[in-house]
């Protein structure tokens, strides 16, 4: 009843919330992507996106399709590989960000070693930045990570916003320099987080500093200051700051894939690990209907 391509268009443009994004990561037209998600609708005789000239957003009936969509297009995959008699051979360094420690990637990881289970997988976790210099030296084969947004490297999975987080009854004084909970160099969410305070000309000073996303979590808890981190991805326990705290707006981040350019020996491994982590990135973001399109105004 449900085309296939029709469920992996659908769940990128979920993903994305932007029908130009979702094309541009399946090598289609706008328009074709279009004709998907309209011949989907009429097959299930219901709106899945409510979408304008500004925006795209998933309905009550688009939310309830993720679901099944990722459930029908894994059923598709194992079938199709097991009639194809192939199996995925061989060790798979897979690099992914301290971002996604407290989501739901884990699932997407076993279910994927369930599936390939001669597939090595060597998992690294670390901060982008430094994940993205090892891909570059030849030491992982995949990255699921954050890079700025304006950046042309990686095939991107969604964009987000970044926002001040802290402890519920944390007030940040004015005429204080602001207390910061930060990852430690080359992170992405550190650098962003002083250049925009630098530019606004207000002075700050490091409450912490720890490579673990569970350590700054606790600072900021604790009280200790604020973190810049990803709206869609905000840890129980910290909320985003308020306007009225005064501090000045971050911008947007992309999380993105990347495959070692050399594609070597486990490139096949790496491409069904990229399209598993596609199929459900959406399971990722806490609160996935907050993000915006990925690209300003989508017309579909």
């Amino acid at each position: 009843m449900y085309d296939p391509a029709q469920l992996r268009t659908f769940l990128a443009v979920a993903q994305t919330l932007s029908f130009t994004q979702a094309a541009r990561r399946l090598g289609l037209r706008q328009s074709t992507v279009s004709q998907h998600v309209r011949r989907l609708e009429e097959a299930t005789g219901r709106q899945l996106f409510a979408r304008d000239t500004h925006r795209v957003d998933l309905t009550v009936d688009g939310e309830a399709m993720l679901g099944f969509a990722r459930t029908i297009l894994a059923a598709h995959e194992r079938a199709a590989a097991f009639f194809a008699g192939t199996r995925l051979r061989g060790r798979l360094r897979f690099g992914v960000s301290e971002d996604f420690v407290l989501t739901r990637l884990p699932e997407i990881l076993e279910a994927f070693r369930r599936d390939h289970p001669e597939v090595e997988l060597e998992l690294s976790v670390e901060l982008s930045g430094t994940l993205h210099q090892r891909l570059a030296a030849g030491r992982l084969d995949l990255v699921l990570a954050k890079r700025r947004v304006g950046d042309s490297h990686g095939e991107l999975v969604w964009r987000d916003t970044l926002v001040w987080i802290g402890a519920p009854q944390l007030r940040i004084d004015p005429d204080r320099p602001v207390p910061l909970v930060l990852f430690p160099p080359p992170g992405i969410t550190r650098a962003r987080a002083l250049e925009v305070l630098e530019e606004h000309g207000r002075s700050w000073r490091v409450a912490c500093t720890s490579t673990s996303l569970s350590g700054l979590i606790a600072a900021a808890r604790a009280g200790l200051g604020v973190m810049a981190h990803s709206r869609g991805l905000v840890p129980p326990g910290l909320v985003p700051l308020p306007s009225r705290a005064g501090l000045p707006e971050l911008g947007g981040v992309d999380f993105v894939l990347s495959h070692d350019r050399r594609r070597g020996a486990a490139q096949e491994a790496a491409d069904a690990l990229a399209a598993a982590i596609l199929a459900g990135a959406d399971r990722l973001v806490r609160g996935a209907g907050t993000l915006g399109p990925a690209d300003g105004t989508d017309i579909a």
